[in-house]
C-alpha cells in the first residue's frame, strides 16, 4: 500500500485596507510610507483596487466596502535582530516623519510605532517586547 504523500505549501495574506479612494491611498502609501503598487485594478478609469507592497509586507487597497473604511488594524513586525530593532524602528520613524506621516507613539503591551493613514487605518510597528505603559504612559491607540 502507498503511502499518502501530503503536500505541504507556504500560506501568505494580504490584508485588504478599505479605503474611501485607492488613488489618494496609493499617493499616501507610496510617497509617505514607501510603498511600491505592482498592480491595480481600475473601474471607470479609476483605481478600485490595487496591491502596495515593501519588504515583504503585501496589502490590499479597496473602496468597495463603504461601511468598513478606515477600520483595519495591521501589526507589522521588522525582520531583525533584537538588539538591532529599537534601531531600525527608530530610523523607519525618522524616515516616515522625512516624508510627512502621521507617526505617533502607541502601546498594546509594550511599545509601538503607529501610523494613522488619511481614512483612519492603523498600522502598528511593535518594539521588542518592554513595559510600553512606563515608557509612554498611553494604552492601546483608538
Amino acid at each position: 500500500m502507498a503511502a499518502n504523500k501530503s503536500t505541504q505549501t507556504d500560506w501568505f495574506a494580504h490584508p485588504v485596507l478599505h479605503v474611501k479612494d485607492v488613488e489618494a491611498s496609493l499617493r499616501f502609501y507610496v510617497n509617505q510610507l514607501g510603498f511600491t503598487s505592482p498592480w491595480r485594478y481600475d473601474e471607470d478609469g479609476r483605481a478600485s483596487v490595487a496591491q502596495i507592497d515593501r519588504q515583504g509586507c503585501a496589502l490590499i487597497l479597496a473602496d468597495h466596502w463603504p461601511e468598513k473604511i478606515g477600520k483595519g488594524l495591521i501589526f507589522i513586525s521588522l525582520n531583525a535582530e533584537p538588539e538591532s530593532q529599537i534601531a531600525a524602528l527608530d530610523a523607519l520613524r525618522a524616515e516616515l516623519e522625512a516624508k510627512g506621516a502621521p507617526v505617533r507613539e502607541g502601546s498594546w503591551g509594550y511599545r509601538l510605532l503607529v501610523v494613522d493613514d488619511p481614512d483612519g487605518n492603523q498600522l502598528f510597528f511593535n518594539y521588542p517586547a518592554e513595559n510600553a505603559r512606563e515608557q509612554t504612559g498611553q494604552e492601546l491607540p483608538q
